[in-house]
């Protein structure tokens, strides 16, 4: 009886975070290099995705990063249920909640290099720190609100957010400069205003103040999803049939907002959120079909560890010479490839380190949890 109020795992989340994130462990270099090796339309347009557009617009490596904050959010209501179920007060999960937000801003300035005592020149901004933020927040509202407080609240940020840099330029702006543009946006004023130390782009940073709060709708997009698998009394199909509907849904909306305001990830823009929202949600679609629904799993080990130590491979790679450790192992072999080949062997070796030490920690059940 136990096991049936134990809520469901999915297995499908940690080989999707695991496919998010091999895109950061040597993925991109990968596809950039098999682009390069055989130059015929179709890896030259994969290897053309692995980059982020200078300024409006979308590519593949502009998912990444959201579509991880979206998995973090769908993990959330099993979670929360599970913690309930322990017998732990609301208080206790807020609190626990809020410590796991500051941990990873704690983690963020660390990886931008907070151990060099340089607090006049470090970035205070990071990736970290954003998800430490949005994820905290929405994880706070969505524990305190209804499902349908969480689909209000969600567009009311969208749309405020919508309203707050479309309408207000920043004070500072050169004249003749659009709203939308990295000098003229409130976003980077703000930044400008408030943050230390440097800004990533000199004078806008793309994990910056302002542009955390729509990622809370992006967060809470992931944990409405979650609630949505969690629901005992739907169907795996009615679970799919909603999730496409939603999607469908965010796309239109996505791309009719973006005609009055861009798809841009460096202001996090709310029809970003909307296009980005709709493929976080058919990508995972399409992992919960395969794994959960249709239980074809023996192909997810390898996404499974890096999933299961996502963060743990994100940092490790700013303090860990994984590129040397596979020169010294592979060198040899890949200065016997043609010269064109080179790069690719090189991108395939630094993915098997990286892979190597994952799954040494996945076997001694070794795992960072914030």
């Amino acid at each position: 009886m136990e096991k049936q109020n134990q809520p469901r795992r999915l297995m499908s989340l940690d080989a999707l975070r695991g496919f998010d994130m091999l895109f950061i462990m040597g993925g991109a270099a990968f596809f950039i290099a098999l682009g390069n090796l055989f130059p015929i339309p179709f890896f030259q347009f994969c290897a053309d995705q692995m980059y982020h557009v200078g300024w409006n617009g979308l590519k593949h490596h502009d998912t990444i990063f959201p579509l991880f904050l979206f998995i973090a959010g769908i993990s959330f209501p099993f979670s929360l249920e599970k913690q309930r179920l322990s017998g732990k007060s609301n208080q206790a999960i807020i609190n626990k909640v809020i410590r796991r937000g500051i941990k990873l801003v704690i983690l963020g300035f660390i990886y931008n290099g907070l151990l060099n005592w340089d607090f006049e020149t470090m970035r205070y901004c990071s990736v970290l720190g954003r998800i430490g933020l949005a994820w905290m927040f929405a994880a706070l509202l969505f524990m305190c609100t209804t499902t349908r407080g969480r689909i209000w609240i969600t567009a009311a940020i969208l749309v405020g957010y919508w309203l707050l840099i479309g309408f207000i330029p920043a004070p500072d702006a050169p004249a003749g400069t659009g709203v939308y543009e990295m000098e003229g946006s409130l976003v980077g004023y703000i930044d400008r205003l408030f943050m230390p130390g440097r800004l990533h782009l000199k004078v806008h940073d793309p994990e910056g103040l302002l542009s955390t709060v729509p990622a809370i709708a992006t967060a809470l997009l992931g944990m409405l999803t979650g609630e949505i698998i969690k629901k005992e009394d739907y169907s795996d199909k009615r679970r799919m049939l909603i999730m496409f509907v939603t999607g469908a849904f965010l796309l239109v909306v996505g791309l009719l907002w973006s005609l009055v305001f861009p798809i841009n990830k460096n202001l996090w823009t709310s029809s970003f959120v909307c296009v980005v929202g709709a493929y976080s949600i058919w990508i995972f679609l399409l992992f919960y079909f395969i794994i959960d629904v249709l239980e074809l799993r023996r192909w997810t080990l390898f996404f499974t560890v890096i999933g299961m130590n996502s963060i743990t491979i994100y940092l490790a790679q700013a303090f860990v010479r994984f590129s040397f450790t596979s020169e010294k192992i592979f060198g040899g072999t890949i200065g016997l490839l043609p010269e064109t080949a080179q790069p690719f062997g090189s991108a395939i070796a630094y993915i098997l380190v990286c892979w190597f030490f994952l799954y040494f920690l996945f076997k001694k059940k070794v795992f960072l949890k914030v």
